[in-house]
């Protein structure tokens, strides 16, 4: 049976001190600005310096390969994206008082799509912007264990926590379980593509119910987009938005869309099993990512 995910345990010690003196020896003419912590996620601690800017910081050693990653490659991709990302201003290097490599990104401006949810008209924003970052990867682009992979290598995991979630809410009905049939019995992805691949509401920026930016990218890596398209259930309010957007991204085979809504129901019976456990705010991205998979459209 597999376990329920919590967030994992930061295994280092990091504050505004740290970071300070971080930025003083690597990058001086920084040094000076106003300095503050504002998140610490599953990955990495994120610190406000000045008005413009943010610092990253791994909090685990599995965190530091995708920051690596980020790094290397989001810079090139950023230029083909049609909204701002968190690509890399400054890069920082391991020191006596932290060990891993971190990074000066932007600070974008906007509040998460959980919070400030995208009104119905940003469905071809949206649907411009995936298909932009969608292009095929090159032979050594990173590949992430979890994510971009056929969804047949998640289906254990998946339906264990479905028939968990089944017990505690009615959003694991028939229509539910028959999209995650399909989706498993979709033929597999023609073409590997760059993707996010962790484009939940709290990675994605709005400002004025518009897309403004979209960050967190520890999960970039070459894979399966289908991944990245279950965000239209996740963030677009209505079935005719997700149809627009459905439309706007362009011609690509039913069975991506198939896969797209298991990727949906992966992520959503996911957060809404963690939420339940120690985030409200993933909770409710969840069900409501469930409800829409309910409302549809639907590849069956």
């Amino acid at each position: 049976m597999s376990q329920i995910i919590k967030r994992p345990a930061a295994e280092v010690v990091v504050d505004c001190e740290t970071v300070r003196a971080l930025i003083r020896t690597q990058h001086p003419d920084l040094s000076e600005l106003p300095l503050e912590e504002v998140a610490a996620g599953w990955d990495n601690f994120i610190f406000r310096l000045g008005a413009t800017m943010a610092v990253r910081l791994p909090r685990r050693l599995a965190s530091v390969a995708a920051l690596e990653h980020e790094q290397r490659w989001l810079s090139t991709i950023a230029q083909h994206l049609p909204i701002p990302v968190t690509a890399p201003l400054r890069i920082g290097k391991p020191d006596v008082t932290y060990s891993w490599p971190w990074s000066i990104v932007p600070w974008l401006t906007g509040e998460p799509a959980d919070l400030a949810p995208l009104k119905a008209d940003q469905a071809k924003p949206l649907a411009g912007f995936l298909r932009a970052l969608h292009l095929a990867a090159p032979a050594d682009a990173p590949k992430n264990p979890s994510r971009g992979v056929p969804l047949q290598q998640r289906s254990k995991s998946v339906e264990e926590r479905m028939d968990r979630l089944a017990q505690k809410t009615s959003l694991i009905n028939p229509i539910v379980r028959k999209a995650w049939e399909s989706a498993l019995q979709a033929s597999p992805a023609e073409v590997v593509t760059w993707i996010h691949g962790d484009l939940h509401p709290q990675n994605v920026l709005v400002k004025d119910s518009e897309l403004s930016g979209v960050i967190d990218w520890a999960d970039i890596a070459a894979g399966d987009c289908a991944t990245d398209l279950a965000t239209v259930w996740m963030l677009l309010p209505t079935v005719a938005a997700r149809e627009s957007a459905i439309e706007e991204y362009g011609s690509i085979p039913a069975a991506t869309w198939s896969r797209a809504l298991g990727w949906a129901i992966n992520l959503g019976c996911l957060l809404l099993e963690t939420g339940l456990t120690e985030d409200s705010r993933h909770a409710k991205i969840g069900e409501l990512t469930l409800q829409r998979i309910f409302a549809g459209p639907h590849w069956t």
